[in-house]
């Protein structure tokens, strides 16, 4: 899947590429524009040892970006974003003899500046698909802890993480589409597949950060 996902981004950046250095004359169909944005992560972490039962976690982006208009369809977007990511955790459950049951889940929070460089194609004016780069940059890592007994929460706790066991550098490949109701608010889906380990060191499987994102755009 991830071999896919990066054939699909090489292609279609060369396909960018290739429209413009081919095509005679270049005008822009319109000014380069800025914007904003922001929506919902729904991340997880691949192969996690010891994480018996990973789940995607909910987290958020939110970021500013530039979009540059190379050909008549085709335009560059590169983008700063906060990055919420990482996976939750629920343990499974014990049941002592007297009958309590007990439930632990945590929630791995990992936060990143990211760098995507998106290249999109126009399939009509206000549809585009994407396909490009993101490079991540590590400023924070925690676990947040919760217990339940019987059902009742009995404990919640936050736990900062040694970043030194962590790679700070992250490199995911990005696949995307956007559609803009309006000449400025625009709705955008994308999702990027970490390549690198997130950990230093790592003697087992390679654990990779995956993330889908949704949102909204605003452009001035």
């Amino acid at each position: 899947m991830k071999k896919l996902i990066l054939g699909l981004a090489v292609t279609a950046g060369s396909l960018a590429f290739a429209q413009t250095t081919t095509t005679t004359t270049t005008t822009s169909s319109s000014a380069v524009r800025f914007g904003i944005k922001g929506g919902m992560n729904v991340s997880s972490l691949s192969n996690d040892a010891g994480l018996d039962d990973s789940k995607s976690k909910i987290g958020f982006n939110g970021g500013v970006f530039a979009n540059i208009p190379v050909g008549s369809s085709f335009s560059v977007q590169p983008e700063v974003l906060y990055n919420n990511l990482g996976s939750k955790v629920t343990l499974t459950d014990v049941t002592t003899p007297g009958g309590t049951n007990y439930t632990a889940e945590y929630a791995r929070h990992l936060d990143y500046i990211s760098v995507p460089l998106m290249f999109q194609y126009n399939l009509v004016p206000n549809f585009y698909l994407e396909a490009g780069p993101e490079f991540s940059f590590m400023i924070d890592a925690r676990d947040k802890y919760k217990s339940t007994k019987n059902g009742n929460t009995t404990g919640a706790e936050s736990y900062s993480l040694d970043k030194d066991d962590f790679n700070t550098f992250n490199f995911g490949i990005g696949i995307g589409a956007g559609y803009y109701f309006t000449d400025n608010i625009g709705l955008t889906a994308r999702y990027v597949a970490g390549a690198t380990d997130i950990y230093k060191n790592n003697n087992g499987d390679a654990v990779r950060n995956n993330n889908f994102q949704v949102g909204l755009a605003f452009k001035f």
